[in-house]
């Protein structure tokens, strides 16, 4: 593995990292992204062992986005966290990683609304309120279909999602993890609770956004139980349209879940604060800056950065770490890349991000063999 040193471009970027009492070797974090080669089973398997290993000169690895019970799923052959089975294919994915020195948080996942009955017996998804995605199709196991009105949770059944959370957080723990990361970003679940847009309740939970961001602040209290908080962070993504997502007053909503977040001593806040995966263009986008006046611990920027952009949210003290997502599809040895000047491999084609082979998946070269 390549050791950074003085004179390399990015000296912020590549230098070592205490987050939270867990040393990273540098500040490249690895995005999570979603494969989706885990089967039907949702099972871990030994092509995804292959896969995390490659890039395993990231000082930080975040797990692609993982369902946390079968009322979760909503992406073909996406993993899970809930089986017996799919524990174990995790363990030997963070085994091997940890074999290489290279740490790993688990990213807990409930797609709510964008999910389909396709994946659930017939049975309609669940989300905040009855809302539908705005969009021509979803990929189900029974192929391309048009977005269906969800379900709205009634409030009595809230609390068992927020134990699917907990047991979901044991068994992730149970792997060997370093941590879990919650993902309450993109338009899935828990984003879906917080936004003003997809949440239309009258109880607890709605209305207000003290209680919009009430379901958010019980899943991160039962995983507490689990997890110490300085193993535990937290994705949001106050910019974008993702899954049809952006209302009006996102900014006081993020800025109050930030804020609350704030008082737990967390690993990190991850904010995908970068407008390439989208913008809803409902004010001006938020900033890292915004985040630091009202989150002082470790935060993490995400989305279009490059290695100049990184290196300058770094030096400028607007971000700790940076998370690197399409650039690692095909860059396996990216840390290498950033710290000799190296070339980037073209970008992966789109269709290969979630095909279910090994092409487009670990046969990007490396710049150089190890």
């Amino acid at each position: 593995m390549t050791t950074p040193h003085a004179s390399i471009p990015s000296p912020h970027l590549l230098s070592p990292f205490n987050l939270r009492g867990l040393p990273l070797r540098n500040r490249v974090v690895m995005a999570p992204l979603t494969r989706a080669r885990a089967g039907k089973e949702r099972v871990p398997n030994d092509l995804m062992v292959e896969y995390y290993t490659q890039r395993d000169s990231a000082g930080l690895i975040i797990s692609e986005a993982t369902t946390i019970s079968e009322q979760a799923n909503g992406w073909v052959d996406s993993p899970g966290v809930y089986t017996d089975a799919q524990e174990a294919g995790w363990r030997k994915i963070v085994t091997a990683l940890h074999e290489r020195g290279t740490p790993i948080f688990l990213q807990l996942w409930h797609l709510g609304r964008a999910s389909h009955s396709a994946f659930h017996g017939g049975q309609r998804a669940v989300s905040a309120s009855a809302i539908k995605i705005d969009g021509e199709y979803i990929h189900t196991p029974i192929g391309k279909q048009p977005y269906e009105a969800p379900r709205a949770l009634e409030t009595a059944e809230v609390a068992a999602v927020v134990e699917d959370y907990r047991r979901a957080a044991e068994r992730a723990k149970a792997a060997g993890f370093d941590g879990v990361e919650i993902h309450a970003a993109n338009g899935y679940l828990i984003n879906q609770f917080l936004d003003s847009k997809t949440n239309q309740r009258t109880d607890g939970y709605g209305g207000s956004v003290e209680n919009r961001y009430r379901f958010l602040k019980e899943v991160t209290e039962a995983i507490l139980t689990i997890w110490p908080a300085d193993r535990v962070g937290v994705r949001l993504s106050p910019n974008g349209n993702f899954n049809d997502m952006g209302a009006p007053d996102f900014r006081e909503t993020y800025t109050h879940a930030a804020a609350q977040l704030n008082g737990y001593g967390l690993a990190y806040l991850h904010v995908v604060d970068g407008l390439a995966f989208g913008f809803h263009k409902q004010g001006t986008p938020m900033t890292l800056s915004e985040f630091r006046s009202v989150f002082d611990g470790p935060l993490m920027g995400n989305c279009g950065y490059t290695q100049a952009t990184a290196e300058e949210a770094i030096t400028s003290g607007e971000a700790d770490l940076i998370a690197f997502g399409r650039p690692y599809l095909s860059n396996p040895d990216l840390v290498e890349r950033f710290a000799n000047g190296w070339e980037l491999n073209p970008p992966a084609d789109m269709k290969a991000w979630s095909a279910p082979t090994a092409e487009g998946y670990t046969d990007f070269p490396f710049y150089q063999q190890r």
